[in-house]
């Protein structure tokens, strides 16, 4: 699947990028189903999503959705006496967290043994699916995502977490493509988002000062149907969106099946199952 060339430019740069991993089709189809989703979910429970520290919503709504379908609200679509202010299909920020499990259509697109393969390619010898994300980028409202490591929210040790972003639909500088600090995989580190000790929120704990700068990332604009995959420590960032156009993505995390994962991560299974293999994906 990856050729030589891609794969140092991963280890080198800590990010690769596929076009036409996807067709538009599957593009297409995954957009429908998502918007299926929240044409049926209920507006009663509102959580409001912030990649901000001090924002952050980390109520029993987010903590539990690690084994379940949830929606999230974009912040700048609720109104200051809890009212959504825009239509709900485009008030949603994200579905997470299981989709790849707990939808078939997600499944399907989940399990590509082109993706398998790229993990084993990477090293993995027993690739976990741990979670997904779908991000709508709403047109307007999309809010900001704050400079991060995914290793920061799935941790494990060791590390092995590797990102896999798909564009659903071209991501621009108009829109809020992903930005990235090419070769900044090789700094520490920065801070790990743990559920407090009774359960009831999160913290951080703080293990370096990366002191990013923004003039160190570049954008990472891609049309509909590519992938763009990426080490756990890899330092990205996306603009809000203030264009008049969506901004479709779908995100998977893979970890290390030997790898320990800690009880203090924010997302854990309240079924208690370990997380799901391909394999054990695709027999469902």
């Amino acid at each position: 699947m990856l050729d030589s060339t891609q794969l140092n430019n991963y280890r080198e740069n800590g990010y690769c990028v596929i076009e036409n991993f996807k067709t538009l089709q599957q593009c297409q189809q995954l957009q429908t189903r998502a918007g299926k989703i929240v044409e049926e979910f209920s507006a009663d429970d509102i959580s409001v999503f912030s990649t901000s520290e001090q924002q952050r919503n980390a109520d029993d709504y987010f903590l539990s959705s690690g084994d379940k379908i949830r929606c999230f609200f974009e912040q700048e679509a609720i109104g200051d006496s809890g009212e959504i202010k825009v239509e709900k299909s485009r008030a949603i920020n994200k579905l997470g967290h299981a989709m790849h499990q707990q939808d078939a259509v997600f499944r399907q697109f989940s399990t590509d043994s082109k993706l398998e393969q790229i993990c084993q390619q990477l090293g993995f010898v027993d690739p976990r699916l741990l979670q997904s994300m779908y991000i709508f980028k709403q047109p307007r409202i999309g809010g900001e995502v704050n400079i991060h490591q995914d290793s920061t929210f799935l941790y494990t040790e060791p590390m092995s977490c590797v990102g896999f972003w798909f564009a659903l639909e071209d991501a621009t500088l108009e829109n809020g493509c992903l930005w990235g600090m090419p070769g900044g995989h090789k700094t520490p580190l920065e801070k790990i988002m743990k559920r407090r000790d009774n359960d009831i929120g999160i913290e951080f704990t703080q293990l370096a000062d990366n002191h990013y700068s923004e003039s160190d990332f570049v954008p990472l604009q891609v049309s509909a149907g590519s992938l763009i995959f990426f080490d756990g420590r890899f330092p990205h960032f996306s603009h809000a969106n203030r264009s008049a156009k969506t901004r479709h993505a779908y995100t998977l995390h893979v970890i290390e099946g030997s790898a320990e994962y800690p009880r203090s991560n924010w997302l854990q299974r309240e079924d208690q199952q370990s997380f799901p293999s391909f394999e054990q994906l695709r027999a469902m």
